[in-house]
This record gives C-alpha cells, sequence and structure tokens, in this order.
C-alpha cells in the first residue's frame, strides 16, 4: 500500500483555494490527490508514467480527476492537450511507489529475487542492459555520481569481471556481485550495501535527474501569479535540483521560497511509514 508521504505539510504549503486547479506529477496510489480534492471543487489533472498503476487508479473514476498516463517531463504538452487552465498549485512527489517495491516484480528491491528491469514506464533500456552491455567506466561513473557510492570502481569492476562469466539478469545476482566488491565491514553497515548501487541504476533507468531539471521550468511556467509548486524529494541529488532551482528563481524575483529549510517528517510519521524518512518537501509561491 502507497501512503502519501508528508501529506499534511502538502496540504499546508499548496495552500487550496475553494476553486483552485491542481496538477499532481506523481499521481501514484492518488492519496495526495483525494487530499486536494476534499478541499477544492475545481479539477486534479493527474499525472502517473507507470502503466500498471495508472491502469488502477483509472479504474476507480474519482471524480473531478483528470488522469493521464505519462511523464512529467511532457507537463506543457499534457496541459495544452487537457486544456488544462488556472492552475493554483503543482506537486512533484518524486519518490518511487510502495507498489514498484512491493508488487511490480522489476527488480526495484534488493531484497527480492526479481528481473533486472527497473523502468517506471516503458523506457528505451533497463537496469540489465545497464550491467551488461555499458564499459565499466560508464557503470562506474553511474554509480558514482548517482548512487554516491565510493565503491563504485570495485563494483564496476566485478560486475564487468562476472557477466564475462554469464549475463546478468537478476536482483540476486547483482546483489551478490556487489558483496564481492565492497569491504566486509561495509556489509553490515547501514544503510544496505547495495541501496546506493540500486538507487543509482534506477536513476539512470528512468533519467530522473534530468526529467525533474526539465519538469520544473515547465511547471512555473504554467502556474497561475499567487500558485504555489511543491517538491517532495527522496535523495540529495533531486533536493538539490529543487533547492538549486527555487533559489535560482527567487533571485530573479519570479518567486519567493516559502520553505527556507526543507519540511521533514516527524518521528510518528516515520514510525508509521519508514519509507518516509528520508524525504524532504520544499515550497515556493509564483509571484
Amino acid at each position: 500500500m502507497h501512503i502519501p508521504v508528508l501529506l499534511k505539510e502538502t496540504i499546508e504549503y499548496l495552500d487550496i483555494k475553494p476553486e483552485g486547479n491542481y496538477i499532481d506529477c506523481t499521481l501514484n496510489g492518488g492519496g495526495h490527490t483525494r487530499e486536494i480534492l476534499k478541499r477544492t471543487n475545481g479539477q486534479v489533472l493527474g499525472i502517473e508514467i507507470d502503466k500498471d498503476i495508472f491502469e488502477k487508479i483509472n479504474k476507480e473514476n474519482i471524480d473531478r480527476l483528470i488522469p493521464v498516463n505519462d511523464s512529467y517531463v511532457n507537463l506543457k504538452e499534457i496541459i495544452e492537450e487537457k486544456k488544462f487552465s488556472n492552475v493554483s498549485g503543482i506537486l512533484f512527489d518524486l519518490g518511487m511507489s510502495s507498489w514498484h517495491i512491493d508488487e511490480s516484480e522489476k527488480g526495484f528491491s534488493f531484497q527480492k529475487d526479481e528481473p533486472l528491469i527497473m523502468n517506471y514506464g516503458k523506457g528505451e533500456i533497463n537496469a540489465e542492459q545497464i550491467v551488461n552491455e555499458f564499459s565499466e567506466r560508464e557503470i562506474e561513473t553511474i554509480i558514482r555520481e548517482y548512487g554516491e557510492e565510493n565503491f563504485s570502481k570495485r563494483i564496476a569492476k566485478e560486475i564487468v569481471e562476472q557477466r564475462r562469466k554469464g549475463r546478468i539478469k537478476t536482483t540476486t545476482q547483482l546483489v551478490e556481485i556487489i558483496r564481492q566488491a565492497v569491504p566486509g565491514w561495509y556489509t553490515h553497515a547501514k544503510p544496505h550495501f547495495a541501496t546506493r548501487t540500486f538507487q543509482a541504476l534506477r536513476i539512470r533507468v528512468n533519467q530522473e535527474l534530468d526529467n525533474v531539471s526539465l519538469a520544473l521550468p515547465q511547471a512555473l511556467e504554467v502556474l497561475e501569479k499567487g500558485g504555489r509548486l511543491v517538491a517532495i524529494s527522496f535523495h540529495s541529488l533531486e533536493d538539490r535540483i529543487v533547492k538549486e532551482f527555487l533559489r535560482e528563481k527567487e533571485k530573479s524575483n519570479e518567486i519567493k521560497i516559502l520553505t527556507k529549510k526543507p519540511i521533514v517528517p516527524g518521528e510518528e510519521e516515520i514510525r508509521l511509514n519508514p519509507r518516509a524518512r528520508s524525504s524532504k518537501l520544499r515550497a515556493a509561491i509564483k509571484l
């Protein structure tokens, strides 16, 4: 079950208007969208890249929700196609859905034996192709830059050595390769020793950082004056992109930042939903 993260804070910073229209760029299970719809008589344009998740929520026929199976990187095109206007607020919840980890069987979790796919949508590439077909240097760069992994060089070298013996096809194979590559003490450290490599592959497969960088300017452009932009990120690379974008736009007097420091979940939310622990919310109002 996908539990919406920082739900109370999201609603507070979106400052829902009774007649406002809103965009949820990452619809997921619709948790944030449902709360928005409770507070407005307007509509919500809900964008969801994963076809399986989209079809589940589309079947619910939620009143005043306009669901779209697409990527938020195409935000302006989607808005024009749907003739969606008077946008009072836009939300980006950049976290991976719990469904992807628990049910998708696409290899997002290093704790299950699944094929190395890691695609949200159709995608041009998958994780299996990266570990088997990219050069050692390319793999090392991906793991270092997108995973911020200190042992990226050793992991990339071990991947290339092991794939000479046979194609790497599953998460279990990859976890064992990472285990062999890193120091013994690292296998007992927290977070799990495979976390950063899996994060790196997922980000590269789905072009997550590039998509955020491309979508934020579109979001600001389509917002009405006085409209709110809220972004929830789950790792430092995404948060850095959001933070730098907001700072740049505040310097040019296009927005006012509402969160001088990111909003993080409290102890109670983390207890109820441990996956929320790394989330950070930033918000701004368009001038």
